[in-house]
């Protein structure tokens, strides 16, 4: 996977005021002083109005649910909005949502759309990339990394169980994870790879959202589970999961990483927002200022810290090349990982 780049923040919205002006002006309002006139002001330039609607290409519940509902909080705490409507359109990692979408919202100046790699996956592995172009992705939000996990009282109990499991009966070994194509299914079908399995035989079993990954794994459905960390902790938690690594490079939430513990697999996942297409340029511009503005109260960053979120933004030209990069790899891995819908 491509490795995640930083850049300066859009210097394309209005008044151009930067990450560093609002964080000057955010000290300055709390001490009082003079500069709480500029900020309200600016607050209220960016304001996207009385309601925005926040679709999410997911059923309720697993990363992208919780993650637009997050945004949305953030721009109503923060005053970019009155209020925020919900609509959920899940399936296909995306997909669904994603046409669906574009059909009824691809002009509309007061919506959002959710998505991140398991979009760009899912499209991958249906040989429809191109249909990312019917939007504009204003900003990658955040970043976390995926848990490998089992029923506690799995005699798989640790990666290299996972990769003699794997080499010597694929087919038995069933996986659960998100939409087919989609990151989850990547790094299932790399550990296949890494354990010197034959990938073809792979066993995915694809859920809608995380919760329904956990089920299944609750449930013994499947042998093993691969989501976010934040829609398997309570269960992790309470001991009725194990979990075997993270798919970090190091370990993170106390769980050591498979790389460390002889499997090297690594790969992070991502999510950002979008707009329609046909949105006019100048409002895409002030819908990215109130996203920002809004990323940086303490509603958003509390929404980080309780799901473990990366906080890791990206706008721009860097966001542009980022996500050609990662058309492409997810293109690369479909091909090489031999995944199958």
């Amino acid at each position: 996977m491509a490795n995640s780049l930083s850049t300066a923040l859009s210097k394309a919205i209005s008044r151009s005021i930067t990450r560093r002006e609002w964080l000057n002006y955010s000290s300055a309002l709390l001490a009082g002083s003079a500069f709480a006139a500029p900020l309200a002001q600016a607050s209220q330039a960016h304001r996207l109005g009385n309601e925005l609607r926040i679709v999410i290409p997911a059923n309720p519940g697993g990363g992208w649910d919780q993650t637009g509902r997050a945004l949305g909080a953030a721009l109503t705490s923060s005053g970019m909005v009155d209020k925020v409507v919900y609509e959920n359109i899940g399936g296909k990692g995306g997909t669904i949502g994603l046409a669906d979408y574009t059909k009824r919202y691809g002009s509309d100046p007061n919506s959002l759309l959710i998505g991140g790699m398991v979009m760009v996956g899912a499209l991958a592995l249906n040989k429809a990339s191109a249909e990312l172009n019917q939007v504009q992705t204003l900003a990658r939000m955040t970043s976390d990394y995926l848990v490998v996990a089992v029923p506690a009282d799995s005699s798989i109990r640790s990666p290299k169980d996972l990769a003699k499991a794997m080499r010597e009966n694929l087919p038995e070994v069933a996986i659960a994870g998100g939409s087919a194509g989609g990151v989850d299914h990547m790094y299932a079908g790399m550990l296949a790879r890494v354990s010197k399995a034959n990938a073809e035989q792979l066993q995915y079993k694809p859920f809608p959202g995380g919760n329904e990954v956990l089920q299944s794994l609750l449930q013994k459905q499947v042998q093993v589970g691969i989501s976010g960390y934040s829609e398997l902790r309570e269960a992790l938690q309470s001991g009725k999961l194990r979990a075997l690594g993270v798919s970090s490079r190091r370990s993170m939430f106390g769980i050591p990483s498979m790389r460390d513990q002889g499997l090297d697999a690594e790969m992070s996942n991502w999510r950002a927002v979008m707009t329609g297409k046909n949105v006019a340029p100048e409002r895409a511009k002030q819908m990215l200022a109130a996203i920002e503005f809004a990323s940086n109260q303490d509603s958003w960053k509390q929404s980080l810290a309780s799901n473990s979120w990366n906080a890791s933004w990206m706008t721009g030209k860097a966001l542009h090349d980022f996500m050609e990069i990662e058309t492409s790899t997810a293109q690369l891995m479909t091909y090489l990982l031999k995944l199958k819908s």
